[in-house]
C-alpha cells in the first residue's frame, strides 16, 4: 500500500491541539484540509479516550470554508440535509449522497482522461480551423487595403461527423440504477 493511499493519524490531544503522526508536528485544520485535497484519507482520534472525532473535523473544515465565502452548498441544499434529519429520508440520505459523489468523481475522472488535447476531440475542428483560416486571409487581405483575391483554395468541405455520445448510455444506466436503489430504499 502506497503512502497516499493508506490513511493518515491525526491524534488529538487534551490541549486541543493537532498532531500528524506521520511527520511528527503539530497541524492545523487548514493542513489537514490540504491533507484531503492531495487525495490522503484522514483519520482524526482523541488520544485520551480513543473516540473517532474525524467527521466532528470535516465538518468544522467545511463551515469555516463556508464562512469565509467559499460556498460551495447552495442554502437549498443545505435546507435538505436538515430536513433529511427528521424525517424517513435519514436512511437512505448517506447512500444517495456517498452515490452521487462517486459518479461526479468518476465523470471527472473520465472527462480529465479526455483531456489530453480537448479541442481536437470535437468533431468538426479541422474543418472549422480551415473555415477560420480562410475567413482571416480574406480578412487581412481588405484590411491592407488590397483587393487581392484569396490565393488559398477554399478548403473542402467535410461532412460534420454525428456527435458521439461517448459514456453518454453508461450514464443513463447508472442514473436508473441509482433511481431504482432509491425507490427500494425509500419503501
Amino acid at each position: 500500500m502506497s503512502e497516499a493511499d493508506k490513511s493518515l493519524l491525526i491524534k488529538r490531544y487534551a490541549s486541543r491541539r493537532l498532531y500528524n503522526t506521520e511527520t511528527s508536528d503539530y497541524v492545523t485544520l487548514d493542513d489537514i484540509a490540504a491533507f484531503i485535497r492531495d487525495g490522503r484519507e484522514v483519520q482524526i482520534v482523541d488520544l485520551k479516550s480513543g473516540d473517532d472525532l474525524t467527521r466532528q473535523y470535516l465538518l468544522q473544515i467545511i463551515a469555516e470554508h463556508e464562512s469565509r465565502g467559499e460556498s460551495m452548498l447552495p442554502v437549498p441544499v443545505l435546507n435538505d440535509i436538515v430536513r433529511s434529519y427528521t424525517n424517513q429520508a435519514t436512511g437512505f440520505m448517506p447512500q444517495f449522497l456517498q452515490a452521487s459523489f462517486d459518479m461526479l468523481r468518476d465523470g471527472q475522472s473520465k472527462v480529465m482522461e479526455n483531456m489530453v488535447n480537448p479541442m481536437s476531440t470535437v468533431p468538426g475542428f479541422d474543418a472549422m480551423k480551415a473555415q477560420q483560416q480562410a475567413f482571416l486571409n480574406v480578412m487581412t487581405g481588405g484590411v491592407a487595403g488590397k483587393a487581392k483575391e484569396a490565393t488559398t483554395p477554399e478548403p473542402e468541405q467535410e461532412p460534420m461527423p454525428e456527435p458521439q455520445d461517448e459514456g453518454l448510455d453508461e450514464i443513463k444506466a447508472e442514473l436508473a440504477a441509482l433511481q431504482a436503489k432509491l425507490s427500494t430504499l425509500g419503501k
